[in-house]
């Protein structure tokens, strides 16, 4: 099995070399152009994401919890010819093997997917997320701890969905939408709109997702 090299050295990063060495893996280091090469505590910083064509026999991972900019990381690293994702899944994850994963996908400790459910590539599930039968979770979208999403609910690409929040049965929210923390989602997104409270409404819109 490859070695794993994490793209992003924030704190989800950190979580997520702590999410792979659960799963098994062996972590090289982190890209990351905001960070200079060399140790940093109990880490190695191996360059920027340049660098990655110095590493052409590990996968990588984008740890970048923003789905507007963990898209853009990564076509910038298809660009320079990165194929390689890994896909990690904790050990303690529940999952008829009814679920499909794509590649780049992150699902964390505690995590309940129950059947019939499809998760496209480079999603972040954090901790304690449930998900219902039938659920279709698109490209890059981010969903995070102790959320709850009935069945059928589809989350299109780029989608973020704040702690704690839950979603009902049938919902979607459309592209590059966004509920807040706590927030119940009862009714249809708009593409591009940050949604807030119980019942969640409109508050903003979004750059576009693209």
């Amino acid at each position: 099995m490859r070695s794993i090299v994490i793209v992003g050295f924030g704190g989800f990063g950190r979580e997520v070399n702590w999410l792979a060495r659960e799963c098994g893996r062996t972590v090289l280091g982190f890209l990351d152009d905001n960070e200079p090469p060399g140790k940093k505590g109990n880490y190695r910083i191996l360059g920027g994401l340049d660098a990655c064509s110095e590493y052409p026999n590990v996968e990588f991972i984008v740890a970048i919890g923003n789905p507007r900019v963990r898209k853009k990381v990564v076509e910038k690293l298809v660009s320079q010819g990165v194929t390689a994702f890994a896909t990690l899944i904790h050990p303690s994850v529940k999952m008829n093997e009814s679920v499909r994963v794509g590649r780049g996908a992150m699902i964390c400790a505690g995590s309940i997917a129950t059947v019939d459910i499809a998760i496209g590539e480079h999603v972040i599930l954090n901790l304690n997320v449930t998900v219902g039968h039938d659920g279709i979770i698109h490209d890059f979208v981010t969903v995070s701890p102790m959320v709850a999403l009935s069945g059928n609910v589809i989350l299109e690409e780029g989608v973020e969905v704040g702690t704690g929040a839950a979603i009902r049965q049938g919902i979607t929210m459309s592209c590059g939408s966004m509920l807040g923390m706590g927030g119940i989602q009862t009714k249809d997104s708009q593409a591009n709109t940050i949604y807030v409270g119980s019942p969640a409404k409109p508050l903003k819109q979004l750059p576009e997702f693209i």
